[in-house]
């Protein structure tokens, strides 16, 4: 009688117990493997479904495994360069050096749009500069941005110097931006927010930006930003291996067939 009764308790606590009715759920990391697969690509994946507290990944080990932002530091370089006024807005000019470099766009006066939209390394650079290392290190370190360690060179310490981030964190961080909980005035956070968005349709809109750490042997590529449809927010953080220039496309190739594959995108 009481194992009749204790076992019709627990029927009443799962009935009762709120289920997650996240699209995520349909899918499973094999889901994901067989995407990497199909590129021939080594790396990790995350997308967290904020509205119903789901996630989906792939390679969980790799996800806590910390790598150099390279320029997905942009985001934060981006907030605090206004936040210190060595920039005022996402209009302000900062003249090009006339110092020809590999991409086109880049061999052009720059401002935080432009900047972020084309990656130019000289802006940010600059911008980096301009900040300095005391008020760089101040910052980063109150964002609690991955490791917090600055160390390497103002202006390449992202790309080659000590500081480390792992894909979680790059979610944590993201999640921080989204709801204006960064130590940055809202005005900025929603400044970088509007320079993020890389796609907008009437359906869904994805903020994010790229990076490619390749000034070590071994290169690592990053993808990291959100989507945003209806009423409900999905993170996602792609680390992947870089063996060649052909790999580096491969970041956002596979986000977008995974975003698509979840019905995200359609």
């Amino acid at each position: 009688m009481k194992t009749l009764l204790s076992l019709f308790l627990l029927f009443i606590l799962f009935a009762c117990s709120p289920q997650s009715n996240s699209i995520l759920n349909n899918y499973s990391s094999s889901d994901l493997e067989g995407i990497f697969k199909s590129e021939k690509i080594n790396g990790c994946f995350a997308i967290y479904d904020l509205k119903n507290d789901a996630k989906l990944s792939f390679n969980s080990e790799r996800l806590d495994s910390a790598f150099l932002p390279a320029s997905t530091f942009k985001i934060i370089n981006s907030m605090i360069a206004l936040e210190t006024g060595v920039i005022q807005d996402e209009k302000e000019i900062i003249k090009w050096d006339s110092i020809h470099r590999r991409y086109n766009e880049w061999n052009r006066d720059q401002n935080l749009e432009s900047g972020l939209k084309y990656s130019a390394v000289w802006f940010y650079q600059e911008l980096a500069r301009r900040i300095g290392e005391e008020r760089m290190k101040h910052w980063v370190e109150v964002s609690d941005y991955g490791n917090k360690n600055i160390n390497g060179g103002i202006d390449v310490f992202w790309l080659s110097g000590d500081i480390r981030i792992s894909p979680n964190q790059q979610i944590d961080f993201l999640q921080k931006l989204y709801f204006n909980q960064l130590p940055f005035s809202q005005k900025n956070q929603e400044i970088v927010k509007k320079i993020m968005i890389v796609e907008q349709t009437p359906d869904y809109t994805i903020r994010a930006k790229t990076g490619w750490a390749a000034r070590i042997n071994k290169q690592i590529g990053w993808y990291v930003g959100y989507l945003e449809k209806g009423e409900n927010v999905y993170f996602f953080a792609i680390n992947i291996d870089i063996k060649n220039s052909d790999d580096a496309p491969k970041r956002k190739i596979i986000v977008s067939k995974i975003l698509d594959r979840l019905q995200l995108t359609k």
